[in-house]
């Protein structure tokens, strides 16, 4: 009979699966305390939720939000990183702990309902964050509009260019 504790962690587990854009699955073993400390505290300021999970329990919940495809990266000790807003946030925060740190080792990843492998976790960690994609668009979108304003705008400046030369020549 499982425990009222276990019932109460599933069902929080559950509605994190259920809520979460992105979930990494970590092994954090190898990690001192001050080394852990620290990569929460970062995962904190990028609004990245890290904790520990049971590997049991995190099954459990895959199985009610009927998520398949995990039960090899819940093998071992494991921490999870759930971004609720931005998926490739924890990518980001784990590829800058690890240029100090030869942990935490991404097992696997879930990212807005597609199950990754760990090796996966790279390429998101380089991928532009929503912020830096719209402001890209913006600059694409605006770019012809100046390209076509600097086009009209050209024969008119050549035309004062002329005016001026002729005007420099008679005088």
């Amino acid at each position: 009979m499982p425990s009222t504790k276990n019932i109460e962690a599933v069902k929080e587990l559950s509605e994190k699966l259920n809520r979460a854009k992105a979930i990494y699955f970590t092994d954090y073993i190898g990690l001192d305390v001050g080394s852990i400390t620290e990569l929460r505290n970062k995962f904190f300021h990028a609004d990245v939720e890290y904790t520990v999970a049971k590997n049991t329990l995190l099954k459990i919940a895959a199985k009610e939000n009927k998520i398949e495809g995990l039960d090899e990266f819940l093998k071992g000790p494991t921490a999870i990183a759930i971004s609720y807003d931005e998926p490739t946030s924890p990518a980001k925060v784990i590829k800058s702990f690890m240029k100090e740190h030869d942990k935490p080792k991404v097992k696997g990843i879930l990212f807005e309902g597609v199950v990754l492998d760990g090796s996966e976790f790279k390429r998101l960690a380089n991928m532009p964050s929503k912020p830096e994609l719209l402001s890209m668009l913006a600059a694409l979108l605006q770019s012809p509009f100046v390209k076509l304003a600097n086009t009209l705008s050209a024969p008119l400046t050549n035309i004062a260019n002329v005016l001026n030369s002729l005007k420099e020549q008679k005088s």
